[in-house]
């Protein structure tokens, strides 16, 4: 796979910023009360994002480390303050609504983790890339939020009556219980996803399969044996020793019986 293509693909599907690393969770529940709120706070992130990695990525030799994080956060504001101006003259509407919570971007520690983590130490290409990647997992999460919490809470979808007049809106998906439900119904679905259909242990706990998430006992004593670990019985699981020092002590002791 190409270098470039894969923190794209990362960000979306296996580091996804929401679903995968949970990180961004205020914007996350706060703002998804609806498709749109969702989709446009998501694109604003990405916005500043992308530009923030690529420039942070271009003057990576030139902040000293020790005032880096200082530097990136006054990179990210300056970005911030950007979009939002953008925002507030040609979308107010959306502006209105996403409200105290497009300048708390900030501070998201979505935009600081990766210039952090990946644009302080990759070329520009590969920063805005993986810019760009989690910048629309971003995006797709907070979208697929709004549109639960929007359909059940409301009976819309993008402000579009999806449910006949007389649907009794489910109002809890629109207040902030509703955010953690559904963000965890996500969550549990991507989990099941990623592990796949949960399959019998067989002899030795399967520990070729699944050993990053298994708590299994037949896995941890296992592990324990190989390690030389003391086990729940609290004795030492015994160390085979290497051939090479079992001939070396024969050869001693021969050595002492035949000075005796």
């Amino acid at each position: 796979m190409n270098k470039n293509i894969k923190p794209l693909i990362n960000g979306l599907i296996t580091e996804n910023p929401t679903f995968v690393l949970m990180l961004g969770m205020c914007p996350t529940l706060a703002v998804t009360t609806s498709a749109v709120n969702g989709l446009g706070m998501g694109l604003t992130t990405t916005a500043v994002l992308v530009l923030s990695n690529v420039f942070i990525s271009v003057l990576r030799k030139l902040i000293p480390d020790s005032v880096r994080i200082p530097a990136f956060i006054v990179v990210i504001a300056s970005f911030v303050t950007i979009v939002e101006m953008l925002l507030q003259a040609y979308i107010p509407s959306l502006y209105a609504a996403l409200g105290i919570y497009i300048p708390l971007i900030v501070v998201n520690c979505i935009i600081l983790g990766r210039a952090e983590a990946f644009a302080s130490k990759n070329g520009v290409v590969a920063s805005m890339f993986d810019g760009i990647g989690m910048g629309l997992g971003f995006t797709i999460a907070l979208t697929l939020i709004g549109c639960v919490r929007e359909l059940l809470g409301s009976g819309k979808l993008f402000e579009v009556r999806i449910f006949p007049e007389a649907y009794v809106p489910l109002t809890i998906f629109i207040l902030a219980p509703g955010a953690f439900f559904v963000l965890a119904m996500f969550v549990a679905i991507l989990n099941r996803i990623r592990m796949g259909k949960g399959r019998p242990l067989g002899k030795g706990g399967n520990c070729d399969a699944l050993c990053e998430g298994c708590m299994n006992t037949a896995c941890m004593e296992r592990t324990r044996s190989l390690n030389g670990e003391k086990g729940d019985s609290g004795k030492d699981t015994p160390k085979q020793e290497a051939p090479a020092v079992q001939d070396n002590k024969e050869k001693a002791d021969n050595t002492e019986k035949e000075e005796a």
